[in-house]
């Protein structure tokens, strides 16, 4: 595979030449006119370019979001972030001329996270409940889809694979929590991994991530309990009762917890509350985690000089401690 260049390694003054992907392309005014912001992006993350202003316009001309683009350029800082100062006119590069892979963030294999999933759901012993799974989980082109599509498209888990990694962490985190409370473990399984099947009519990953008109006008929620509904229509007889099918779209339906969160109703039962709980928690540490990682959003502090909207417009703190332990090796 051809080299991929880390944008998060670049450092002031580094010169650029290679092929990204325009995440974004906005267009901003001020006092004396207006100009352009690029976003471009790979499998390593991000980088702003700096302004186009009048006189540079001409370098990005037929330059949208979503294409593929040569760039030749410098890094450059301003107000302590680092941005791409383009130097030549970006050369559009034609669909499929790049591996999408190399631009678009990736969890890398998924057979890891299948593996996990797949050990756990043959342990089901309901068998309604196995066959209603086994509808969308033993169907080879839902598991491709399922497989690469991201579990956001900007915020957490925003990679091919994303979705599937998610659905393991949640199933892990909801496993353990079902042990502890008393929850229904095969039902709490069934929902772990009907809870976001909407995300594959909602989301769009064959460019940038992006959500389809579906995802705009319904939102993954209802869309999973659609996608389900419709699903379980078309088996006769029905894979489970008509009481069995309400308590799995309640699944789907309460997992945001809240309507201000996207959810048309609240958690009504313990396997609800748990798998509400274990998505939030799966979310919101990966959330962190990437704002850890964001050295822009830090500087040389500690805690971070902005807020993250994937946090609740929180701020992040990285300072790090031994706590007294011995030197690895000793």
């Amino acid at each position: 595979m051809t080299r991929v260049l880390d944008l998060g390694s670049l450092q002031i003054g580094d010169r650029v030449q290679d092929t990204l992907l325009v995440l974004d392309a906005e267009q901003k005014s001020f006092d004396g006119g207006a100009y352009t912001v690029l976003t471009f992006g790979n499998a390593t993350g991000r980088l702003p370019s700096a302004p186009f202003f009048d006189k540079d316009l001409s370098f990005v001309e037929g330059v949208r979001r979503g294409h593929v683009v040569q760039v030749i350029g410098e890094v450059a800082e301003y107000r302590g972030r680092r941005q791409l100062r383009v130097t030549a006119p970006l050369r559009l590069l034609p669909t499929g001329a790049v591996d999408l892979n190399q631009l678009l963030p990736t969890v890398g294999d998924v057979g890891r996270y299948w593996d996990v999933l797949d050990g756990w759901r043959r342990e089901i012993h309901k068998p309604r409940l196995a066959r209603v799974l086994g509808l969308f989980y033993d169907d080879d082109e839902f598991r491709t889809r399922y497989g690469r599509c991201p579990a956001s498209v900007n915020g957490h888990h925003a990679a091919i694979g994303g979705l599937v990694k998610h659905t393991a962490e949640v199933a892990a985190i909801a496993r353990t929590i079902a042990k502890v409370c008393g929850a229904d473990p095969d039902l709490v399984l069934a929902g772990v991994l009907l809870h976001d099947i909407g995300k594959l009519e909602s989301y769009r990953w064959d460019g940038v991530f992006e959500y389809t008109d579906g995802g705009h006008l319904l939102g993954h929620v209802a869309l999973g309990a659609l996608m389900l509904d419709r699903r379980l229509a078309l088996e006769t007889p029905s894979p489970c009762t008509a009481d069995e099918r309400d308590v799995l779209l309640h699944l789907i339906l309460a997992h945001h917890g809240r309507l201000e969160f996207g959810s048309p109703v609240s958690p009504m039962t313990l396997e609800a509350e748990v798998l509400h709980w274990a998505d939030n928690a799966s979310a919101k540490t990966s959330s962190m985690g990437e704002a850890l990682h964001e050295a822009e959003a830090f500087g040389e502090a500690l805690v971070s000089q902005r807020k993250f909207w994937q946090l609740d417009y929180r701020r992040a703190y990285r300072g790090v401690s031994d706590w007294g332990s011995p030197p690895a090796g000793e």
